[in-house]
């Protein structure tokens, strides 16, 4: 395996394993469950979020499987200018914030301060940024083509709409 393909699996293995990570243990060690995290989101728009984040997750797979297993590193131009090294970059971008929202999140329900408030905005915003480039990224790839790749085009599509508009526009605003 292509050594920044075993890196991008690596960052992959520890930032999905940090993101559930943080997950599982804050819903263990808060009381209040997941239902405190959704501050003042109504009900109804709770259950269309459950399965917005089930088509993200599968969305998520299908294009970290493409750029991991299919994407030829030494082939990649993206927009004339960037290689296949901007990947491991936006994963890192993407995973590590990911895995910083949940903690934040119960720190600011315990002690709602606005430096939190930031904090929490620039992880989701992060995020949904840096989830985006991950679309432009592919959109504009040379060696692009395929029906994996435009399922991994689909993909990235819709978890970019998932982590920018709902997570990091609407969450924020329904949950204060």
């Amino acid at each position: 395996m292509n050594a920044t393909r075993l890196v991008l699996l690596i960052i992959n293995i520890i930032g999905g394993a940090a993101v559930l990570g943080s997950y599982i243990l804050g819903l263990k060690t808060h009381s209040g469950g997941a239902d405190v995290l959704w501050g003042g989101t109504p009900q109804r728009i709770r259950s269309a979020y459950g399965f917005s984040m089930i088509l993200s997750a599968v969305g998520y797979l299908a294009f970290a499987y493409f750029i991991i297993f299919r994407l030829d590193p030494a082939n990649t131009l993206i927009a004339g200018k960037t290689d296949y090294g901007i990947f491991p970059l936006l994963f890192v971008l993407i995973l590590s914030a990911s895995a910083l929202w949940m903690p934040l999140t119960y720190v600011y329900i315990g002690h709602s301060t606005a430096a939190l408030w930031v904090g929490i905005r620039i992880v989701l915003l992060t995020v949904g940024i840096s989830s985006c480039a991950l679309v432009w990224a592919l959109l504009n790839l040379k060696n692009g083509e395929g029906y994996t790749y435009w399922l991994a085009v689909s993909g990235a599509a819709y978890f970019a709409f998932h982590t920018l508009v709902l997570d990091a526009l609407t969450w924020p605003a329904l949950f204060r």
